[in-house]
């Protein structure tokens, strides 16, 4: 038998804005979080990510690569961000030409365990817990279900 190869958690090769808390385990790296962000503990967030300033990252939370989140956001425990369409009929196995990225407007909330696939999500959208967002959003407003939708009356 052979040792295994450990890759060690820890935070390396990141552009950090002013006033950043990170509350520790958390695995970044070759990433950038703006100025007066929080990313909680048991949290990853991969390279080329983009977090703009004042966003908030709760723990648990998985952001991989070709993920661009605005200012002023929330982001929920367990949320789920995915860059691989299984274009290919499965997954991309290291063919990163065959990721998407995703694009998260301006004062978004993302609640809790919500999956995000590779979309573009506009300014003040709310994303309930669980939700899972298979679509470009391009209006504001509340939304909600597996695959998201937008709540009826919702007045954004």
């Amino acid at each position: 038998m052979t040792a295994p190869t450990f890759d060690r958690i820890g935070v390396r090769e990141v552009g950090f804005g002013a006033r950043v808390k990170i509350v520790e385990p958390c695995n970044l790296y070759g990433c950038e979080i703006g100025d007066d962000c929080f990313i909680g503990p048991f949290t990853e967030i991969q390279r080329t990510v983009r977090i703009g300033a004042r966003t908030r990252v709760q723990s648990h939370t998985f952001i991989c690569e070709l993920v661009s989140i605005g200012e002023d956001c929330f982001i929920g425990h367990g949320a789920m961000f995915i860059n691989d369409t299984f274009a290919a009929g499965g997954p991309a196995r290291g063919q990163k030409h065959l990721w998407r990225p995703t694009v998260i407007g301006d004062r978004v909330s993302i609640g809790s365990n919500a999956t995000i696939l590779p979309v573009r999500i506009c300014d003040d959208v709310i994303i309930g817990a669980g939700a899972v967002v298979t679509k470009h959003i391009t209006a504001s407003g509340v939304y909600v279900g597996n695959p998201a939708r937008k709540l009826s009356g919702s007045k954004k």
